[in-house]
């Protein structure tokens, strides 16, 4: 039996809900990067294999904030760049993180600036 190391387990994790979830024009899917330091999105389509729209922590109007707000900030960011793409529906892909913190507040921002998840 071997044991599995923490960033083993979220690459296994990630494997399986990628086997599940997949992106397309009028639903992309939003896949999340969270580091120590802050939090990635984008908006991809699987089919074409191109990223729509992207949002990253070090952008000068997110680098500033604390932690915990840039992730709510980062939210509303990319829900903001997805409607002016036309997107308003998408598929969360949580990146095998637990649905909790960084990874819940940038969700439910999401979710309060109108892109149905």
């Amino acid at each position: 039996m071997t044991v599995l190391t923490k960033p083993q387990r979220r690459l296994k994790r990630r494997r399986r809900v990628r086997a599940k979830v997949s992106g397309t024009a009028e639903r992309p899917r939003i896949s999340v990067f969270r580091s120590n330091r802050g939090l990635c999105a984008q908006l991809i389509d699987d089919q074409a294999g191109r990223t729509v729209v992207a949002v990253n922590w070090f952008e000068p109007e997110l680098r500033t904030l604390a932690v915990a707000e840039r992730s709510v900030r980062a939210g509303k960011l990319l829900a903001e760049r997805a409607k002016q793409a036309g997107v308003t529906v998408a598929v969360f892909d949580r990146g095998g993180y637990p649905y909790h913190g960084h990874v819940r507040a940038f969700a439910e921002a999401m979710r309060e600036s109108g892109i149905t998840i």
